[in-house]
């Protein structure tokens, strides 16, 4: 496979988050695959996207995003107790609420998770190809 490059996009604001959203809308992600490091205020999910900014967007990439300075987690209709749970990420959104921010990840069947920070700081960053076995 030739010419395959692996992609970071930080955004550090709301228009720069809608970009990530946009990168990852239909990616599947596995309950297990979530997590919140409360200590160093950082949540992780890995999420296996299409790759919708090249002309073969049925090719699928396994990518991390990353949310920081993050206060708080919740969840809603989410069985977190069922690992092999899988999640279709649609939108991630972001309010304005008081000092901080609100950071809304919906995913199918009205399931969500909001997430609490100071301060946007999220960044997409794709590990490898799904069906490449080099990475």
């Amino acid at each position: 496979m030739a010419n395959q490059y692996l992609k970071k996009i930080i955004a550090q604001s709301p228009e720069d988050l809608h970009i990530i959203s946009a990168c990852c809308s239909e990616g599947k992600v596995n309950i297990k695959d979530v997590k919140y490091l409360a200590s160093n205020n950082i949540f992780l999910v890995s999420i296996a996207r299409f790759s919708k900014e090249e002309e073969n967007k049925n090719k699928i990439i396994n990518s991390i995003i990353k949310f920081e300075f993050i206060n708080s987690s919740k969840s809603k209709n989410i069985d977190q107790n069922n690992p092999n749970l899988l999640l279709e990420l649609l939108t991630i959104d972001i309010f304005k609420k008081g000092e901080n921010f609100e950071i809304n990840m919906l995913f199918s069947e009205n399931k969500i998770i909001t997430l609490s920070a100071e301060v946007i700081e999220v960044t997409l960053e794709d590990q490898k190809f799904a069906n490449d076995k080099t990475n």
